[in-house]
């Protein structure tokens, strides 16, 4: 099976792109879903980030206060290596058991975070969702209301635009209309599983 890891900044388009390869009856594992499992009450990975951040960063429901966390290591690379320590492991290898359940000729592993987390390793080929920087600040504004200060903190906290470029296989635009962004993502299904096969043929000789 192909493993497309499926990457880009902030507000660039990932989820939507994603969606569409879902219209595809293709499987996509979301490291961002994995990564909130992983810090439901009662995991361990939540009492671990408790006791490296203290215990004001649980709200009153005990739940973790993603805002607070956010505005924290964003604000502080020290706290963020911290939280990527606890949180990198594990969301790993829960990506690698969510693979091995797959059945398909490939799949999406959308990872905000490939190259930061140096998780390169676990794809076959990378597809960059890309945007300019002024559509990504647009949209996170609209999306999240986020203060722009903090909007471009987490853009400078990542790998820059031009480094994801260089290090795609495949780019898509989301600049682009619905339309055209749907026949892209059809055009790279249909690679995809050419690729697949190509894959299978090899291993099997």
């Amino acid at each position: 099976m192909l493993k497309i890891g499926l990457t880009g900044g902030i507000g660039c388009g990932k989820t939507t792109v994603s969606k569409l390869f879902e219209q595809l009856n293709i499987p996509v594992i979301d490291a961002d879903s994995i990564a909130h499992q992983l810090v439901e009450i009662g995991q361990p990975a939540l009492k671990e980030i408790v006791e490296a951040f203290g215990s004001d960063i649980i709200d009153a429901e005990g739940s973790l206060n993603r805002k607070k966390l956010s505005q924290l290591i964003f604000s502080d690379k020290q706290q963020k290596h911290t939280l990527e320590a606890i949180l990198h492991p594990k969301i790993y290898l829960s990506i690698q058991t969510a693979i091995k359940s797959v059945n398909s000729a490939y799949c999406i592993i959308s990872m905000p975070l490939l190259f930061e987390a140096n998780m390169i390793d676990l794809v076959d080929r990378i597809l960059v969702i890309d945007c300019s920087i002024d559509n990504q600040i647009e949209r996170v504004q609209k999306r999240d209301n986020m203060p722009l200060l903090q909007i471009q903190a987490i853009i400078d906290s990542q790998v820059s635009r031009t480094y994801r470029k260089a290090h795609a296989n495949d780019i898509i635009d989301t600049t682009k209309t619905n339309h055209i962004l749907a026949e892209t993502v059809k055009k790279l299904h249909n690679l995809y599983i050419y690729l697949s096969a190509c894959q299978d043929k090899i291993v099997s000789e």
